[in-house]
């Protein structure tokens, strides 16, 4: 995996815990659920990138 994929799953994992605080503060439900599942996604691609890094010995 490129450093390019790094930083794009880390941002989307931020954009999410930041819209999951916005939501928490404004009691925003929709917001939070939001937020949490664009962490869940950095994550799951996060995940994706590193078992090819294995498979393909990138790492």
């Amino acid at each position: 995996m490129g450093i390019g994929d790094d930083i794009k799953n880390k941002a989307e994992e931020l954009v999410g815990k930041g819209k999951e605080a916005v939501g928490k503060v404004t009691d925003n439900d929709k917001l939070v659920a939001e937020g949490k599942a664009d962490q869940a996604k950095a994550g799951v691609k996060q995940v994706g990138e590193d078992v090819k890094d294995t498979l393909t010995g990138d790492k």
